[in-house]
């Protein structure tokens, strides 16, 4: 490991590290909203878009720049789902198990994703090229069952339609 370095808790198979000098990033972003703790949300938005995640050493200096505990950062990033503490695919697939998607099978859909690619919800591909998220709604009813890939919505699905999408996003 280098010098300076933290090792970050990440799936098996990923080795990632946070250099000292890219915590510094944190500095500049804490700097933007005056360590007043009203902006922490706006401030961990910022670090997630930076680092792609919010690993414990990145919440210990966030916390630290903004002069609160450690835990009250860490209870806002487990709080909102759209902060996430482990490292997220390049595609983050989103299956819907909203009422009008489930009524219409999108359980379904999410089995045949699992299967596809291999991993479970909440999980990364070891590649780091996709992510499963089961959501409970996106907003998309009229085109139940829904997933997105990215922000890209695929509508009115089967699933024997899930691995040719898959295949264009590989």
């Amino acid at each position: 490991m280098q010098q300076g370095a933290t090792a970050i808790d990440i799936p098996p198979g990923r080795i990632e590290v946070i250099a000292s000098e890219a915590l510094d990033r944190i500095d500049e972003i804490v700097d933007r909203y005056s360590r007043q703790p009203e902006y922490l949300i706006p401030a961990l938005k910022d670090a997630q878009q930076i680092y792609g995640y919010l690993p414990m050493e990145v919440q210990d200096k966030v916390a630290e720049r903004f002069h609160i505990t450690s835990s009250r950062v860490y209870g806002v990033v487990t709080f909102y789902s759209f902060f996430t503490m482990t490292p997220r695919g390049r595609n983050t697939i989103r299956v819907c198990l909203g009422t009008a998607c489930y009524v219409k099978r999108s359980k379904g859909i999410l089995e045949t994703l699992v299967k596809e690619l291999g991993i479970e919800v909440g999980q990364t591909t070891e590649d780091g090229r996709f992510t499963i998220e089961a959501v409970r709604c996106l907003g998309t009813c009229g085109l139940a069952p829904v997933m997105l890939v990215g922000n890209e919505p695929h509508g009115n699905l089967d699933p024997r339609q899930v691995g040719e999408i898959v295949r264009r996003y590989r």
